[in-house]
């Protein structure tokens, strides 16, 4: 029987998946370009969020969210929707990817910004280019862009990195280092000790006396954001039209409300910034303001 994945709603990984026997699954730029859009469709299908990714001849690497819960599905149906194109193209039978996918859950802030870069960095270490800028088939032209991409949260993204400068600080520091990843019995683990029993925490929560084995609607899919701001409002006892943003607890309520439209309706920043009570604010600001309204409501809650 396969191991059940060390995961849990809102887990970030560092996925790993490889061609049967080593082959060249991504021979070209046509290939690499399906791939591409089978990785768009099905992580908007399944909300998963995407935070970088590089596409190799022979495997693929993708740092993201598990948003929804549904991980393993979208891992499922990414490769094979890709597997169908290619043996369609290409001929033959069987399996085009090497069996289960690797899977490393990765604790928040620094390890997670160490896993962005690390799977940047990939082609410079099988030495395909001397520089990380000079390969197509990454997110890191998508970064900084001052523009939402297609594929990739690259304002979350740019929250975690701060500046075009501290980047590339980061790209020149980790070319020549590996990441250190903590093998345990539930899987591999990129974090602290302290995050090791956190992430067993969450896991086993899944396996409390009298929980229901079918996952809930909202494990699924995103909420509507009507019901976002409706239950924000119900909650706080105010509406969201008369937050006051030039007080203290304005600010406050702006940045948790900023947390809710991200994590729960799903939307982007630049949708976010559509809304009268973030209009004011600049799209190069909202990484930080939610990385610390995120960080500070975790604590409030624990």
């Amino acid at each position: 029987m396969s191991r059940v994945r060390l995961t849990y709603k809102s887990a970030y990984h560092h996925i790993i998946s490889r061609g049967i026997k080593g082959e060249d699954i991504f021979p070209d730029r046509k290939a690499k370009d399906f791939f591409l859009s089978a990785l768009k469709e099905k992580s908007e299908k399944l909300k998963v969020r995407i935070f970088a990714y590089c596409i190799m001849d022979n495997h693929y690497h993708l740092v993201l969210q598990n948003t929804s819960n549904r991980l393993s599905s979208f891992v499922k149906q990414l490769n094979g929707q890709y597997g169908m194109y290619y043996r369609k193209r290409e001929g033959g039978k069987g399996y085009v990817f090497q069996g289960r996918y690797k899977s490393t859950l990765i604790q928040e802030d620094n390890y997670l910004i160490m896993a962005i870069v690390y799977v940047l960095l990939n082609p410079v270490r099988a030495r395909i280019v001397e520089e990380p800028m000079g390969y197509q088939w990454s997110s890191i032209h998508e970064y900084f862009s001052y523009a939402d991409s297609t594929i990739v949260d690259n304002g979350f993204v740019e929250g975690l990195l701060k500046s075009r400068g501290e980047f590339a600080k980061l790209l020149e520091e980790w070319r020549n280092k590996d990441i250190e990843v903590k093998r345990t019995r539930m899987g591999a683990v990129l974090g602290d000790r302290d995050f090791v029993k956190k992430a067993k925490k969450e896991f086993d929560r899944r396996k409390v006396k009298g929980e229901s084995k079918r996952r809930r609607k909202e494990d699924y899919i995103f909420e509507p954001t009507d019901e976002v701001i409706k239950g924000f409002e119900k909650k706080k006892g105010v509406k969201v039209k008369d937050i006051n943003i030039n007080r203290y607890n304005g600010k406050r309520l702006r940045a948790e409300l900023l947390v809710l439209l991200k994590d729960r309706a799903g939307l982007k920043y630049t949708e976010i910034l559509k809304y009268p009570l973030f209009c004011s604010l600049k799209y190069s600001s909202l990484g930080n303001l939610y990385k610390r309204a995120r960080k500070k409501m975790e604590e409030n809650t624990q």
